[in-house]
C-alpha cells in the first residue's frame, strides 16, 4: 500500500507533483539540494492553492491539510521512508542515473522508483540500479496539478506489477494513465509534438508564413488550445532544443534535426537575457 510519496527535485515539475500528491491525501517528502529551492517550491504550492481557493476549487482547510502533508529536506536519505519515489531533476541522463543509483541504496526494498523524464530511456536510467524491474517512467505534464495525462513508460526490465502499480497511482492522483509499451525516445506525446515544432520553425525559415499566422492556423484549423510557437515559448525553447538533439542522437534521423533558428534563439537567451529568449521576443534577444 502506498502512503508516502517521495519527490526528488523541487523545481516547477517536482513541486507540482508534490502538491498534487499532498492534495490527493498522500504524505510527501520533497527533497532538493538547496534549502532556498525548497522554500520557493513551498511558496509556489501555496500560491497555486490560493488561486484554487479563489476559484472555489478547494477550501482553505484542504490547503492547510495539503501543506501539513509535505515535508521538505535537503537529505536524500529521507527517501528511506517512501513507498514510491518520483524523480524530477534536470533532463540530463547522467544526473538522473546518479540519482537513481543513490536511491537504489536508500529506498525500501518494496519501493518503486519512477522518473518524470519526458523523453529519455527508462532502461538506461534503470541500469543504474539493482532493481530495474521496479523502475518505471511516470511522465506528468505541466502543470501537474491540472494536466490530466500521465505517460506510464516501461523500461526493458520493468515488471507488469510495477506498471500496474504506477497506473493505479496515477488514477489515485486523479490522472488518466496511458501505457507506453516500448521504451522509445519521446514516448507518445513528445514523439508526435517535436516533429510538429520542427516543421513549424522550418515554415518560418522558408518564408512560408509568419509565426503569428502559423499559430493562428494551428489553433483555428486544428483546434489546438495554443499554437506551436506559443507552446514552445511556454515550455522553454532551450528544453525543446535539448529534446530534439536527444532524438537526433538516438534515432540518427534528419526528421529530428533542430532548425538553425532554434539554436540562435537558445544562444541569444544565454547571452544575458534575464528570462531567456523565446520566439515572440526573438527581435529583442538579438
Amino acid at each position: 500500500m502506498i502512503s508516502t510519496i517521495g519527490v526528488v527535485g523541487a523545481g516547477t515539475m517536482g513541486s507540482g507533483i508534490a502538491n498534487l500528491a499532498a492534495l490527493s491525501g498522500f504524505n510527501v517528502i520533497l527533497v532538493d539540494l538547496e534549502e532556498r529551492v525548497l522554500q520557493k517550491a513551498l511558496s509556489r504550492m501555496e500560491s497555486f492553492m490560493d488561486k484554487s481557493i479563489a476559484k472555489g476549487k478547494i477550501t482553505p482547510e484542504q490547503k492547510h491539510e495539503a501543506m501539513e502533508k509535505v515535508r521538505g529536506s535537503t537529505d536524500l536519505r529521507e527517501m528511506k521512508h517512501a513507498d514510491v519515489i518520483i524523480e524530477a531533476v534536470i533532463e540530463n541522463i547522467d544526473v538522473k542515473k546518479e540519482v537513481f543509483s543513490k536511491l537504489d541504496q536508500i529506498a525500501p526494498e518494496h519501493a518503486i522508483l519512477a522518473t518524470n523524464t519526458s523523453s529519455m530511456s527508462i532502461t538506461e536510467i534503470a541500469s543504474a540500479t539493482n532493481r530495474p524491474n521496479q523502475v518505471v517512467g511516470m511522465h506528468f505534464f505541466n502543470p501537474p496539478q491540472l494536466m490530466k495525462l500521465v505517460e506510464v513508460v516501461r523500461g526493458y526490465k520493468t515488471s507488469d506489477e510495477t506498471v500496474e502499480q504506477a497506473k493505479e497511482l496515477a488514477r489515485k492522483l486523479k490522472k488518466e494513465p496511458v501505457e507506453v509499451k516500448k521504451d522509445s525516445p519521446g514516448f507518445i506525446v513528445n514523439r508526435i509534438m517535436i516533429p510538429q515544432f520542427i516543421e513549424a520553425i522550418r515554415l518560418v525559415e522558408e518564408g512560408v508564413a509568419s509565426m503569428e499566422d502559423i499559430d493562428k492556423a494551428v489553433t483555428l484549423g486544428l483546434n489546438y488550445p495554443m499554437g506551436p510557437f506559443t507552446l514552445q515559448d511556454f515550455a522553454g525553447v532551450d528544453i525543446g532544443l535539448h529534446v530534439m538533439d536527444y532524438f537526433y542522437q538516438e534515432f540518427k534521423d534528419d526528421r529530428f534535426a533542430a532548425p538553425l533558428l532554434l539554436r540562435q534563439l537558445v544562444r541569444a537567451g544565454r547571452l544575458g537575457r534575464k528570462t531567456g529568449a523565446g520566439f515572440y521576443d526573438y527581435d529583442d534577444a538579438r
